[in-house]
């Protein structure tokens, strides 16, 4: 292994630095070794990755000399914060500024960050028919990542500042078809005919592996990511091939997910409208070929959607 280089995965016991650090696993043979950071070494999802052959350390994106000591000798890093732990955008700013740091400070020689769009170039805060949220934003959690671009950008860390997108992980915490009162499945999302952008979290970081192997072809350079380009009838056209019963498709209005009191129903309900409003740009930065070639393995709807059925049954 010592001739292997390292590859620092934040997130690894996470939904896309876990992908990261499997891949890096799946390839015994490959160039690199898998460097996990957990805060918490001893629980099950690290014990397993420490079993397949990662170096598991602990450190924290709220502590920056430990994050410094995790990326010592390190080639590469996976930088990946979690906006959903603190639902605040100076919260994450702040982490990818100590990440960023962290990385300088330890000679890293290439940065992957995972980002996002600023959804403000498409809804401005002063656009009045969205709420302002955090004060300055439209979607905090896309917002914030895209502002901390700058950070990587401005310490001189070589990086490729990886754009994600919907996780089809979501159909399996109640965003999946549903039975109405008539006993029919309906599939209610707030796109209209619009194309949603999605993919498996899993082919998140199988995608970044395959940008560190490409060695600094991608340095200093944004790499937009999906698994398909689907409208919701094609997206209820699945689930009812794979249920076997038909799945009707609703669309919702913004204003109505943003009405229906649920948990950050304003940040989403923004951020589908966002996903409508800049459909052209989204998903035409998103070029499937590419994505492809970093990833062979990634996953269509349908296929990920086979092997997530049970998950995505109703009740």
């Amino acid at each position: 292994m010592s001739d292997k280089k390292i590859i620092t995965v934040l997130g690894a016991t996470g939904a896309q630095g876990g992908g990261l650090a499997r891949a890096i696993l799946d390839d015994p043979d490959g160039p690199f070794a898998a460097r996990a950071v957990t805060r918490n070494a001893g629980s099950a999802k690290a014990r397993a990755l420490a079993e397949r052959g990662a170096k598991v350390v602990e450190a924290t994106l709220e502590d920056e000399e430990s994050l410094r000591k995790a990326f010592e000798g390190t080639h590469g890093v996976y930088v990946v914060t979690n906006f959903w732990e603190s639902m605040s955008a100076d919260v994450e700013l702040t982490q990818a500024a100590t990440a960023a740091r962290a990385a300088k400070a330890a000679g890293v020689a290439h940065v992957v960050w995972s980002t996002l769009e600023d959804t403000r170039e498409v809804i401005p805060v002063s656009d009045q028919r969205v709420p302002v949220l955090q004060d300055r934003y439209t979607v905090p959690h896309f917002d914030a990542k895209a502002e901390a671009d700058a950070f990587f950008h401005d310490s001189g860390v070589p990086t490729t500042y990886l754009r994600s997108t919907f996780y089809w992980e979501a159909f399996t915490q109640g965003s999946g078809p549903r039975r109405g009162e008539d006993g029919r499945l309906v599939l209610t999302l707030p796109i209209g005919e619009a194309r949603l952008s999605g993919i498996a979290a899993e082919d998140i970081g199988r995608t970044a592996y395959g940008v560190f192997a490409a060695g600094d072809r991608y340095v200093g350079k944004t790499v937009s990511i999906a698994g398909e380009h689907l409208t919701g009838a094609q997206y209820a056209a699945a689930f009812a091939d794979a249920l076997g019963e038909p799945v009707d498709y609703r669309p919702l209005t913004h204003d109505q997910l943003r009405s229906l009191g649920l948990p950050a129903g304003d940040e989403f309900g923004n951020m589908f409208q966002f996903f409508v409003e800049g459909e052209r740009d989204f998903v035409g930065a998103r070029d499937l070929e590419l994505v492809r070639s970093l990833n062979p393995r990634l996953q269509t709807f349908r296929e990920w959607l086979g092997e997530h059925i049970e998950a995505v049954k109703p009740a």
